[in-house]
């Protein structure tokens, strides 16, 4: 994976949690909103989600915090992003600590979006540079995929 994975026109994926210099450096690039997936104090924190929020409502960015540790991630947290980051305005920076979060999650909306069945929207996800990292990982996906819903988010 690199620094970051372009999804579609409206998502990005950064790989990396954003310092305060870079969120202003999303703000140029032309991005309207920063979601973070990771929790308050998780190591290696660069800004706590409250400071981040801060500075990318400073930019004139959306900002959405969604705390998920890589050991609770499930359905009702992917309910939950579905509902939330549909109603955002794009293009739209999600990160978590290595994009691995970020990419689970943007890419399952994406799938609900497009249409397609979690087996298509992994092979997509992969084909694109995404790694699962786990089997438990691309499980939770494909099902997700097959049987969730989504609330709007056309792109």
């Amino acid at each position: 994976m690199t620094d970051r994975l372009r999804v579609d026109d409206r998502f990005t994926i950064e790989m990396t949690p954003p310092t305060a210099e870079r969120v202003g450096e999303l703000a140029r690039e032309g991005f309207r909103s920063i979601v973070n997936l990771r929790t308050p104090g998780e190591k290696d924190e660069v800004l706590s989600p409250t400071k981040e929020g801060e500075v990318a409502r400073s930019h004139g960015l959306a900002y959405l915090s969604i705390p998920v540790s890589p050991q609770d991630m499930n359905e009702a947290i992917a309910e939950r992003f579905d509902r939330e980051v549909a109603g955002l305005p794009g293009p739209v920076a999600i990160h978590c600590a290595s994009g691995r979060r970020a990419g689970l999650f943007t890419f399952m909306h994406v799938a609900h979006i497009e249409g397609l069945s979690g087996d298509t929207a992994a092979a997509k996800a992969e084909a694109m540079g995404f790694q699962f990292g786990t089997p438990e990982m691309r499980a939770l996906f494909t099902r997700y995929v097959d049987g969730g819903t989504t609330q709007g988010g056309a792109p």
